[in-house]
């Protein structure tokens, strides 16, 4: 019997010939990555009684969701970050105005590849599955012992098949597939599992949109996402590797949990209403809700090809007067270009507010909280009760075309209404 991708990747990591689901495994970590919001992994690394950690060339620390600090707690944990880098002289401390948003960063930087295994203190390092990575979020015990010791202790998750036949509409794009996806199985269809996304319809997307399909599995419960390598990946990883990699495909006779196939050649924009990921409906059945705040970042769509998509539609008209746009690029890399583009002029004309790449609102933090009873169209992951702001707010998620298009109107809107 064959092996899934997620499988090879992981017996790889753990010296067996083959691995199942649900066997536990001792797994080599090739990237850990710790934010300032993962910053108690250092205090519990004390605690176990570690004295330096096991690889200073591959521990990546990023701080991200309170850059530039917000407060002083926000300051002094970013400082304890800096003072242990210093301390082990840590290779990669990514400091505020050379890096970004963590996810974007560890791609974008190539610090995780094809084929490597990599975890992260946050829910989503899945993200790095759209390179064909084994990648996992964990706590900070779990990442202090691999701090200390190079390896995590896994069970093997089940895989479920995902088959996208056709290509997507114009308008259409990876956050719209991956919001239909978890609309069609739940918020817990893929619980400790790994969702592999195939088809024509994710071989004909850019990488962005493969980060962001992989980037929300998590939101469907996953353990991981994952789309096989092909040409775009190992293209892409190339021009930022400085090591040898190994991709893996899965085998033609692996066992997947499920399969689920659909033809989404006539799918139209998807929109997440709250106050969950899986509370999804076409944008034509949304109906008139008014918005306060637009949102344009995120780990899941701040990279240039989403700033691209906004700005086409907001090229030469302006965000409605009772909306307020914030664009946030994912990384100091994106912000570069997307400025060299002459995206940021249009964003700018148009009335968005453009901030430093970190977090930001997206996790509630700041740079764009929300006041009572407001409501955000975000291109970010996550719309639970309270997650931008207070409990009587509303996030709705979806791409940064309907997100720019609801910007103009002043409602949630489709594209082709501003086009």
């Amino acid at each position: 019997m064959g092996m899934t991708i997620t499988e090879k990747i992981l017996a790889a990591h753990s010296d067996k010939e083959t691995v199942e689901p649900g066997e536990f495994i001792d797994a080599r970590v090739d990237r850990l990555m710790v934010h300032d919001g993962g910053w108690s992994t250092l205090g519990v690394f004390e605690q176990i009684g570690a004295d330096r950690v096991w690889d200073r060339d591959r521990l990546v620390l990023c701080p991200d969701h309170s850059i530039p600090p917000n407060n002083i707690s926000s300051a002094n944990q970013i400082k304890d970050e800096r003072d242990f880098a210093r301390k082990h002289k840590i290779t990669h401390f990514i400091e505020m105005g050379r890096g970004g948003i963590a996810h974007a960063v560890m791609v974008e930087e190539g610090l995780i590849l094809p084929g490597e295994l990599g975890i992260a203190t946050d829910s989503h390092t899945c993200t790095y599955g759209g390179v064909g990575a084994f990648s996992a979020g964990t706590g900070s015990t779990d990442a202090a012992a691999v701090m200390a010791l190079g390896t995590i202790w896994l069970k093997v998750p089940p895989s479920i098949k995902f088959v996208y036949h056709g290509r997507l509409p114009d308008g259409v794009y990876g956050k719209d597939l991956i919001l239909y996806t978890i609309g069609q199985i739940g918020v817990d269809g893929a619980r400790y599992q790994a969702m592999e996304f195939t088809g024509e319809a994710i071989t004909a997307l850019p990488m962005s949109g493969r980060f962001t399909m992989a980037n929300m599995a998590i939101e469907a419960g996953a353990k991981n996402g994952i789309v096989p390598p092909d040409a775009t990946t190992i293209g892409y990883a190339n021009a930022r590797a400085d090591r040898s990699f190994t991709p893996y495909q899965s085998d033609p006779d692996a066992r997947y949990a499920a399969v689920y196939e659909w033809d989404v050649s006539k799918l139209r924009p998807q929109v997440a209403f709250p106050f969950s990921p899986g509370n999804v409906r076409p944008i034509d059945d949304a109906g008139e809700v008014t918005i306060d705040q637009a949102f344009l970042g995120s780990c899941t769509n701040g990279w240039v090809d989403d700033l691209r998509v906004a700005a086409n539609l907001l090229k030469g008209k302006k965000v409605n007067p009772n909306v307020r746009l914030l664009v946030i690029p994912a990384t100091q890399k994106v912000y570069g270009e997307a400025m060299r583009e002459g995206l940021l002029d249009i964003l700018l004309e148009a009335g968005g507010a453009i901030c430093t790449p970190n977090c930001g609102p997206c996790p509630g933090r700041h740079m764009g909280i929300l006041g009572d009873n407001e409501r955000c169209i975000s291109t970010s992951n996550r719309n639970f009760v309270g997650r931008m702001g207070p409990r009587s707010s509303e996030v709705y998620l979806a791409s940064p075309a309907v997100v720019a298009a609801s910007a103009i109107k002043g409602r949630l809107a489709s594209p082709e209404e501003v086009i």
